[in-house]
């Protein structure tokens, strides 16, 4: 995605365009962050980022993020901010879409070895 889109993104179209779970896409870039819809469903693995927050909103579905502190959950139009250095492990009882925002570059599971590839949608 080198170029600038001269119009809006539907992101319920960017969904469409693939089935995977927890393999997000790239669907803009805003000042060095990424810009990525999401399916998820099942549980993530437990895991931290050190040197940036987390940010998850939710477009269809709920999502649970679990932390040690306690669980968040979060509907649709709602979203969370999980604190940089906080061990949360996300959990969908049944598919949901997300988006999500991140620093260009940061491992979804805050380790780029067993991160997934970053793909555009």
């Amino acid at each position: 995605m080198n170029q600038i889109p001269l119009s809006a993104i539907n992101l319920a179209q960017k969904l469409e365009t693939f089935p995977e779970h927890w393999q997000p896409r790239v669907v803009g870039r805003f000042n060095g962050h990424d810009l990525m819809v999401v399916k998820v469903k099942g549980e993530f693995v437990w895991h931290q980022h050190d040197d940036t927050d987390d940010f998850f909103l939710v477009l269809r579905g709920r999502i649970t993020i679990r932390m040690r502190a306690g669980d968040v959950e979060v509907g649709p139009g709602e979203l969370f901010v999980v604190p940089r250095g906080m061990e949360h492990c996300p959990v969908a009882q049944e598919e949901a879409h997300l988006l999500l925002i991140e620093r260009a570059g940061t491992p979804n599971t805050g380790d780029e070895a067993t991160a997934a590839v970053r793909r555009d949608a």
